[in-house]
């Protein structure tokens, strides 16, 4: 009987704990670990693929993008919207130095 009152305290204090969220991740500058930490239904198989596209075509642009890379597909785009933070480098402008754009 005691131990039905120490465990009712202590589920109800597990319920109260917030859900571990996922950070934001730049999709641009991570590499496969961390977009595999970090993105919900990437595997490090997946997130390979992502590094792989990224290092052949270049930065992507728009979250869309990540459509291009094979196994990836909206409904995979739409669960990481929120998590997913796309860095652009821009050029350096003439005598300066370069900058990045968040989108």
């Amino acid at each position: 009987m005691k131990l039905r009152y120490l465990l009712l305290p202590l589920l109800l204090f597990a319920l109260l704990l917030p859900l571990p969220a996922h950070a934001q991740v730049d999709i641009n500058h991570a590499d496969a670990k961390t977009l595999a930490e970090s993105l919900s239904g990437i595997g490090l198989v997946k997130a390979e693929a992502i590094v792989a596209w990224r290092k052949s075509h270049g930065p992507f642009l728009h979250i869309e993008d990540l459509a291009a890379v094979d196994g990836i597909g909206e409904r995979t785009i739409e669960a990481n919207r929120d998590a997913i933070v796309i860095v652009v480098d821009r050029p350096p402008a003439r005598g300066g130095s370069g900058a990045m754009e968040v989108r």
